[in-house]
């Protein structure tokens, strides 16, 4: 499988897509519907996926789906190597995308309705043991998080040093933008709490160098890095005027894609659960 699937992707011949979500199972991971049944040597496939990036183009996806017949919902799930493509290009049999999805951002990637209709796999194709699938995408999440948020602090620099050129050159009332202390010390304020930020996501690495269990402090940052990302962008925006409102511009957009940050990979709301369980103040479902 390592050779089939791991390698070409690394290498950028292949693309591979994380099937989990779907349509009513987004942060409640544990209700999914898609389910496989054996049969023989192989799995049979059926149910879909919703939001699934890279979706229309994947040569496979990383699913999971229910293979257990037991009541613990946390212990019927498997993760499974799943062809939607053959060699030449073709759909893998039983695999469509019911459609690309319309987003309001994040344009540039593709995000996909996946259907799967008696898909057969080998049941090789089953990563790690059977029944274990939930605590792998568990895991999986929580690098998942930390890798995406490494992204925000350079991210968010940028956004304050254009805005600090463009109010640097743009003249309103005889002098620059900039020189008004409510936009001066706004930026100064901001900058202060990205190195904060800067600061969490690396003791979360610290952390995972040394084999931890960075779950409390991946969500930290991912939630940190989500709603700053939201009121940063925003607050960038405002002293841009009329020019940051234009679609074409390059704050728009980064006001659009980043709205993303606070629902894709654990929204905010799943963030703080995790958080309160390991602070110990999470009621009981009991």
């Amino acid at each position: 499988m390592r050779e089939q699937f791991l390698a070409p992707s690394i290498a950028g011949d292949k693309v591979a897509c994380i099937a989990v979500s779907e349509t009513g199972a987004g942060s409640d991971v544990a209700s999914i519907q898609t389910h496989a049944r054996r049969s023989g040597d192989d799995f049979i496939i059926n149910g879909g996926k919703m939001w699934i990036t890279n979706g229309t183009q994947a040569d496979w996806a990383c699913l999971l789906c229910n293979t257990e017949d037991v009541k613990n919902v946390h212990m019927q799930k498997s993760l499974i190597c799943l062809p939607m493509k053959e060699e030449n290009g073709e759909r893998f049999k039983g695999v469509s995308v019911a459609r690309k999805l319309k987003k309001m951002g994040m344009k540039s990637s593709d995000t996909a309705e996946l259907s799967f209709d008696d898909v057969r796999v080998p049941q090789r194709y089953c990563i790690g043991d059977p029944g274990q699938g939930f605590t792998y995408q568990m895991q999986q999440f929580q690098e998942e998080r930390l890798a995406g948020v490494l992204a925000a602090p350079t991210t968010l620099r940028r956004c304050i040093q254009d805005t600090i050129d463009y109010t640097g050159q743009r003249i309103a009332f005889g002098r620059p933008l900039l020189d008004n202390q409510v936009i001066h010390f706004k930026l100064a304020e901001l900058l202060t709490e990205v190195e904060a930020l800067d600061a969490l996501i690396w003791k979360a690495i610290e952390h995972y160098v040394q084999g931890e269990d960075v779950t409390l402090w991946a969500s930290m940052a991912k939630l940190k890095g989500a709603r700053l990302g939201r009121q940063a962008v925003d607050e960038c925006l405002q002293y841009w005027g009329g020019m940051g409102y234009m679609e074409e511009g390059l704050m728009a957009r980064r006001l659009r894609d980043g709205r993303l940050w606070s629902i894709g990979g654990g929204a905010d709301e799943v963030m703080l659960g995790i958080i309160s369980k390991y602070m110990g103040t999470l009621p009981s479902r009991r």
